[in-house]
């Protein structure tokens, strides 16, 4: 058997690697020192090229067909991570076959759930990273995609303005179909209630888990959320003729939860009193998308939320309502956001993303002028900050020194 690379752009580097080992046995000075989470499979992370890849060791077969999902998910602009590569036909030092490698690009400042709750984090954790993945397994659930394994180990978290983002990290078990039905989405949502149940009975007996979490309690709520944010994405309602305004509602409420539109279904009765109105298709990044187009920054959708707020008040305060938003953009850009960024000395600049970094710096500023009784400068915020809080958070770009598959683990039945 001869070796085989398969990728969209292969990097002739991939060849310097040990594929003559067992993945578990490859040298510590090929290896990123990055958390991991739990995976039936050996999972690495390798430095090559200037960039971070996950390799993974699996039967050819689940590698070639997790890397072909991983690509469609990744046209469909879903929240996944980007697959790079599968390698095959492997052959050991001694002559012996060994299983492909799939490798996929590591996601910058993302990190698995026990890594997360390692550090020292919110009593609500737990439910706020269940939010993200209710809003992550109905947007893949929208894009007709069956995940089949739900759970916070398949999920990587980045923050997003104090909320958390979630991205599909295993698609294994997954495939695409044209449409979900019903019963597909009912059992993807009861593997994730299981599972989820388990990894936070994990944590607690890891004593990870704040004392007053009741880990079944805790994962029941994904199918709430989850049902909640179907309807809104995708219930019909029904109104008189005579409020048509609520149309516009629907879309207003639509873009508050971070969706647009591309379609709606709207339908009159015979008589014409009353109208239907449905969503069709619905797609998450409304406010990414309006900061992406208005600055060029490609953010989380809270944190382009939090943005784009910041950008209305200095709008606002500025008395700049009459302008060209993209020129008002601009400035709050250069004047605002840049300097703040990049205040940050460089030993630090991987501590946090730089939308969480300002995001958070506005929320200090906030509590100092709480203290204080008074506004604040945004220089005297974010040199406060650098000074007193920024030191204390880890190297979320690539925290060091952290595995979480050290992290205790209960065996269960």
């Amino acid at each position: 058997m001869a070796l085989t690379i398969t990728a969209a752009r292969p990097d002739p580097a991939l060849l310097d690697l040990p594929w003559r080992l067992p993945l578990e046995e490859w040298p510590e000075e090929r290896l990123a020192a990055l958390p991991r989470g739990i995976s039936r499979h050996v999972v690495r992370f390798v430095k090559l090229s200037g960039r971070v890849l996950a390799v993974k060791e699996i039967k050819s077969e689940l590698a070639h067909g997790e890397y072909d999902v991983l690509r469609m998910l990744n046209r469909l602009d879903q929240p996944a991570v980007e697959p790079f590569a599968v390698v095959d036909g492997r052959i050991s030092n001694s002559g012996e076959p060994l299983d492909a490698c799939l490798i996929t690009r590591h996601l910058q400042f993302s990190l698995p759930y026990r890594a997360l709750f390692s550090q020292s984090l919110r009593a609500d954790t737990a439910t706020r990273l269940i939010d993200a993945l209710a809003v992550l397994l109905v947007r893949l659930h929208l894009a007709g995609f069956f995940w089949g394994d739900v759970s916070l180990s398949n999920t990587l978290f980045r923050r997003d303005a104090g909320a958390f983002a979630a991205y599909l990290v295993d698609a294994e078990t997954g495939k695409l179909y044209q449409r979900l039905s019903a019963g597909q989405r009912e059992h993807d949502l009861d593997i994730a209630r299981v599972n989820i149940a388990g990894e936070l009975m994990d944590l607690e007996a890891g004593e990870l888990l704040p004392a007053d979490t009741d880990p079944v309690e805790t994962s029941n709520q994904i199918m709430t959320r989850y049902a909640e944010l179907w309807e809104a994405l995708t219930g019909m309602e029904r109104f008189d003729t005579g409020d048509r305004w609520r149309v516009d509602e629907r879309i207003r409420k639509l873009n508050d939860l971070g969706f647009d539109i591309d379609e709606l279904a709207i339908t009159t009765d015979f008589d014409g009193t009353s109208i239907q109105i449905q969503p069709k298709v619905v797609d998450a990044g409304h406010h990414s998308r309006r900061l992406l187009r208005l600055t060029g920054l490609d953010v989380e959708e809270n944190q382009a939320r939090r943005l784009l707020n910041d950008l209305d008040a200095f709008r606002a305060a500025a008395d700049r309502q009459n302008e060209d938003e993209e020129i008002v953009a601009h400035d709050w850009l250069t004047k605002v956001y840049e300097p703040i960024t990049r205040s940050v000395p460089r030993s630090m600049a991987a501590k946090l993303e730089p939308a969480e970094l300002f995001h958070e710096v506005l929320e200090h500023r906030w509590y100092m002028a709480e203290q204080a009784k008074h506004d604040i400068p945004i220089a005297d915020a974010i040199a406060d900050y650098v000074a007193k809080v920024l030191p204390g958070k880890p190297d979320e770009k690539s925290v060091l020194g952290v595995d979480t598959v050290e992290l205790p683990v209960i065996a269960r039945p």
